[in-house]
């Protein structure tokens, strides 16, 4: 098996997992952190592919903003749910800080290695970033703004029917 099957079939494994994670967790804080780890991999995926931009553009758009912004919502909608008491999780806490920093080393490592490049594109990809960035802010800008302009209006509706349910 080659490395680049080896790290399809990873992915593939991880992708699935968070993603029954994402349906089968009752903790609606839980679920919306398995969707950004399965977002990170559909990213991950993307890099696979050769194909930076959407990648880049799944992790800001998606695994940043848009999951943020669930959690935010399921936080401002379902108060009290906080957890009270003795931290049982405390050795699990206190082993979290060593075995982030080594997936952190071990992502830097993949990350350098041959498994994420092929070969270089000798000619630029008509379609890549700067086509497509030309596109999104001339042809395509009023839709842009119309989205971002629903996206917070989106928001301040949540804000507002948060407020009105707690007074």
């Amino acid at each position: 098996m080659m490395a680049g099957q080896i790290t399809f079939w990873i992915l593939a494994v991880m992708a699935v997992a968070s993603a029954a994670g994402v349906v089968l967790r009752r903790n609606p804080i839980h679920s919306a952190l398995f969707l950004v780890v399965h977002l990170a991999t559909l990213a991950a995926f993307f890099l696979k592919m050769r194909a930076e931009f959407l990648a880049t553009a799944q992790v800001i758009v998606y695994a940043g903003a848009i999951a943020v912004l669930f959690v935010f919502a399921i936080m401002v909608l379902i108060p009290g749910r906080e957890e009270t008491g003795p931290d049982r999780l405390r050795s699990q806490r206190l082993l979290a800080v060593p075995v982030a920093g080594l997936l952190l080393v071990l992502l830097a490592v993949m990350l350098r290695s041959a498994l994420f490049s092929g070969p270089e594109p000798v000619a630029p990809v008509p379609g890549g970033v700067a086509s497509i960035g030309r596109a999104l802010f001339t042809d395509y800008l009023f839709p842009f703004e119309v989205t971002s302009v629903l996206l917070l209006v989106a928001l301040v509706g949540v804000m507002a029917l948060a407020k009105r349910r707690v007074a």
